[in-house]
């Protein structure tokens, strides 16, 4: 990432906030509604990837603000407004919240958690019910005191199977619930008669989950999962490689299996930890609407490999800075899934552009885009002054494309030994094994392919292909986000 990490906007769109008010809009009397309203259509109008392509946000759509509080009083809601000024269906990922203090929280890995984190797919035989699989468990949760384990199966909320139709009430609804836990039976789960209440509270997950370091056949292999870009752990994450450099490691891998994304400034932190032979060089390039790129010097726009960590404030000031821990490496190896999102797919793509990355798992989710946190003041961020202190909403739009040193990014997820070298191979529900333990099937097979250079034989097992619908990630605020921090915008 640049180093200032910031973008200085000088913008002359508002093109309403200098209309000259006529005696008819003296007739309406302007409430909150309207002004998150207004916040919501100057918010896209401004930042919106897609703004040229819906009429509705168009500079000229709106001749005064009455037309406009009179047009989007025809929503009920916030939310609605949002929705319909969104590109719908290419724009998958654009948020409204109406609480933006929980979705900051939710950046820094802070959400209201029980700490068991996992994954819903459809029952073998009957598609109609669903049943949740236990991924991991954060530790110090309520989760982790009731002793559940990675590899546990559940049917039944309150007594309640679960389906398509009710998984999101019976899991998502309320803080408290009771699990009815289930033997696997090859996918058609029967239930084995022990209940877990659980207990949700604002949790804190250390997105380094694991980390250490296999002796195998002469070779230091450094392993670490990692399943949040949260830049409020960048200094932890720095003493990890700290570490990793200290052992003489000769390879890594990373286990992004279950990362949704965040921080683009951290995934360049991770980049030039790995690397380190490449500083000033360019990691990622990032494509905004012309209104942006036309406003600003085009190498505002590159994010370069680092040596130095700056670590800020919630406004973006530095605090402190601190030299990266720096690999060299050639090559690394990553593990993926289904779930490997966003921040994760950046790291991947950005890196293959320099050095040898390797993938275990299956295809990534496909999120090449970013986004920005826009709050209802002057210049739509949280530094800006006239804050609009009558209601928590902010909005996540999705801002940008990011692409490699090569203008290469992978809309429809990154393939395992399609779009690169790799091993395609999904997790076994029916035998998970233990994180971070060298006989866990994906890292024993990533093991075996840095050791052996070959991609093994098959297992034996025979793995369902199971539908996943939905997983905890998911119901975070912060989930399959790769959210940009390099702006500050000066508007007038």
């Amino acid at each position: 990432m640049k180093s200032k990490f910031k973008i200085i906007l000088i913008l002359q769109i508002f093109l309403l906030a200098n209309c000259e008010k006529t005696p008819l809009e003296d007739t309406i009397e302007v409430n909150t509604q309207d002004d998150i309203n207004y916040f919501i259509w100057k918010g896209l109008n401004v930042f919106y990837y897609w703004q040229e392509n819906v009429a509705d946000l168009d500079d000229n759509r709106f001749g005064n603000f009455n037309d406009l509080y009179s047009y989007f009083r025809g929503f009920s809601e916030p939310e609605f407004v949002f929705e319909n000024l969104l590109n719908r269906p290419e724009d998958r990922f654009s948020i409204i919240v109406d609480d933006y203090l929980a979705l900051e929280k939710s950046f820094q890995g802070l959400n209201l958690s029980n700490g068991l984190e996992f994954g819903l797919v459809r029952n073998n035989s009957n598609k109609s019910n669903v049943f949740g699989y236990v991924r991991y468990v954060i530790p110090n949760s309520d989760a982790a005191l009731k002793n559940m384990k990675r590899g546990q199966i559940f049917t039944t909320v309150n007594g309640q199977q679960l389906t398509d139709t009710n998984f999101n009430t019976l899991l998502f609804g309320s803080t408290t619930y009771t699990l009815g836990l289930a033997d696997y039976n090859n996918g058609d789960p029967n239930e084995n008669g022990n209940l877990i209440t659980l207990q949700k509270t604002e949790l804190q997950e250390n997105p380094i989950a694991i980390h250490k370091t296999f002796e195998e056949n002469n070779q230091k292999i450094g392993y670490l999962m990692y399943n949040q870009f949260a830049s409020n752990f960048d200094s932890q994450l720095n003493a990890v490689f700290s570490e990793f450099k200290a052992q003489n490691i000769t390879d890594l891998i990373l286990d992004l299996r279950y990362n949704p994304g965040g921080s683009t400034r951290s995934a360049t932190y991770l980049g030039s930890m790995v690397t380190g032979q490449f500083k000033d060089a360019v990691y990622s390039k990032e494509i905004w609407n012309s209104k942006i790129l036309n406003a600003n010097p085009p190498e505002l726009f590159i994010n370069n490999f680092t040596d130095q960590i700056k670590n800020t404030d919630q406004n973006g000031v530095t605090t402190s800075e601190e030299a990266i821990n720096s690999l060299e490496l050639e090559r690394v190896f990553i593990i993926t899934s289904s779930s490997t999102a966003s921040a994760s797919e950046l790291v991947i793509n950005a890196l293959s552009a320099h050095i040898d990355v390797r993938l275990v798992g299956t295809t990534t989710v496909g999120k090449q885009v970013g986004s920005l946190t826009l709050y209802d003041s002057d210049n739509l961020r949280k530094s800006g002054t006239n804050f609009n202190r009558n209601h928590n909403y902010a909005l996540q739009p999705l801002v940008l494309e990011i692409r490699n040193k090569d203008n290469e990014n992978y809309p429809n997820g990154i393939s395992p030994g399609i779009d690169l070298l790799g091993i395609n191979l999904r997790e076994n529900l029916g035998n998970l094994g233990v994180l971070g333990e060298p006989s866990e099937p994906l890292l024993e097979r990533t093991l075996t392919y840095i050791i052996t250079g070959a991609k093994g034989k098959l297992n034996s097992e025979k793995i369902i292909m199971f539908e996943e619908i939905y997983n905890s990630k998911l119901a975070s605020q912060a989930s399959n986000n790769m959210t940009s921090e390099n702006s500050i915008i000066k508007l007038n």
